[in-house]
């Protein structure tokens, strides 16, 4: 390849390098990156793939002389880092692997073939439980960038190995997630969990979702072999009489929310606008707005607005809500703005339901779920799968308020009701553990 004289040769020749290896040429971009090397001797990038030329013909010295060259000049560099845990790993190094590869996701989390690498690592060390959450991660960051989705989208000489990752993946949660059930087990019999047994094969993609409703699909965990409907009769919950009756006093401490002595925040709880407007639409000159009052949230007590609400609270309290740690109850005063409407979406999971207690409802709000409307009023229980896709709007001039709590599904036993707040604890902890930090890919 000859450059031009008056051309700068290290721009260009990285310009050829990139065409080289989109074109398929590695032998040139081979040749293109030594020579680059002349002009560049410290050009992480050249080094990078002079390495990867040399570990693929085996010969993993040449390969860690380069790359031991590139981390002098740039100690910080992740895909150096990754390449010499590569390097590592394929000579059987694996301390040495599972270092270098996690100093490369410290600066780089979502390094996804990084993060497959420090599992195959962390296995051969027989570190089994960190193997455990680097292959799902490692599967889960890839799939969130649409990568390993498939075999058209998976690396033909990766195949294999992200196929193990997810064997040992779902493998190894099933195996912690069996165990958070065995006491359970134990006491109500084999026979009594069968139903939660299949709901965590449905969720580790074991077994097939079953054909349900078109319009129902949880989006975490379905739990099956229950009669499913949008709206539930009045009947199946004897404790709608009691707040019912407690309407007035609900809508006495309502009043004195709104004339702001407590503050109210955001529903959904996001800064990003235009992940809002996904979820919420304004109408006849109306800035879309859906504020809440929580005093439960995803299992957290809000000490202060149940001691400023102490009969709303007294109420919440005798009421069957769901409890499960760090995910219910969710309890609060949903309180929706003129003109907004709350546009079609679904819940996580059809073991526990949703009631509305209607509080303040003027004329034009309504209810849909699974394609049925329901128009609130005042005073009156309204309970409902949210799994079902459903909507709210309030197309009035004034503002519309529910006392929101959740609820089991009445068609859960409470061996059931054990089981899958274990399990789900189970699953939030194993996920919790595995969280990558927000930013770019």
């Amino acid at each position: 390849m000859s450059v031009s004289p008056t051309s700068d040769p290290v721009s260009s020749l990285r310009e050829a390098v990139r065409a080289q290896l989109q074109g398929g040429q590695m032998a040139a971009a081979e040749s293109s990156c030594r020579q680059l090397l002349e002009h560049e001797p410290d050009d992480a990038d050249a080094l990078i793939f002079l390495a990867d030329r040399e570990l693929a013909r085996r010969n993993a010295p040449q390969a860690l002389l380069l790359l031991n060259r590139a981390e002098r000049a740039h100690p910080d560099h992740p895909g150096v880092a990754h390449q010499l845990g590569n390097v590592h790993l394929a000579s059987g190094d694996f301390d040495a692997a599972a270092s270098h590869l996690q100093r490369a996701l410290a600066a780089a989390p979502h390094m996804f073939l990084a993060r497959l690498r420090l599992g195959i690592a962390l296995e051969q060390l027989g570190r089994a439980e960190q193997a455990l959450a680097a292959y799902f991660m490692a599967v889960r960051s890839a799939q969130e960038q649409g990568r390993w989705l498939s075999d058209a989208t998976t690396a033909p000489g990766l195949r294999e190995s992200v196929k193990y990752a997810m064997s040992y993946a779902n493998a190894g949660r099933r195996r912690l997630f069996d165990a958070a059930l065995e006491p359970l087990r134990e006491r109500y019999g084999r026979s009594e969990l069968r139903r939660v047994d299949r709901a965590l094969a449905i969720h580790l993609g074991l077994e097939p979702m079953p054909s349900i409703d078109p319009r129902q699909r949880p989006l975490f965990l379905y739990f099956p072999d229950v009669p499913s409907q949008p709206f539930y009769p009045r009947e199946r919950f004897p404790w709608h009489e009691t707040l019912e009756a407690a309407a007035a006093a609900v809508r006495e401490e309502l009043l004195g929310v709104l004339a702001g002595e407590q503050p109210l925040e955001s529903f959904l709880g996001v800064d990003d606008p235009a992940q809002a407007q996904s979820m919420l639409r304004g109408s006849d000159g109306h800035a879309a707005a859906w504020d809440a009052y929580f005093f439960h949230r995803h299992g957290d007590r809000y000490e202060d607005h149940c001691a400023a609400c102490p009969r709303t609270s007294a109420l919440l309290d005798a009421v069957p809500l769901v409890r499960i740690r760090d995910h219910a109850p969710e309890a609060l005063f949903s309180v929706l703005r003129p003109g907004t409407h709350i546009l079609p979406h679904r819940g996580v999971t059809n073991t526990r339901l949703v009631t509305h207690l209607p509080l303040i409802v003027p004329s034009d709000c309504a209810l849909r779920v699974g394609g049925q409307i329901h128009s609130w009023r005042e005073g009156s229980c309204v309970t409902f799968d949210d799994t079902f896709e459903h909507e709210a709007w309030n197309r009035s001039q004034f503002t519309r308020v529910v006392l929101i709590l959740d609820s089991w599904n009445p068609d859960l036993t409470e061996a059931e009701q054990a089981a899958v707040t274990d399990l789900v604890e189970t699953i939030g902890d194993f996920n919790a553990s595995c969280e990558l930090p927000a930013g770019p890919a």
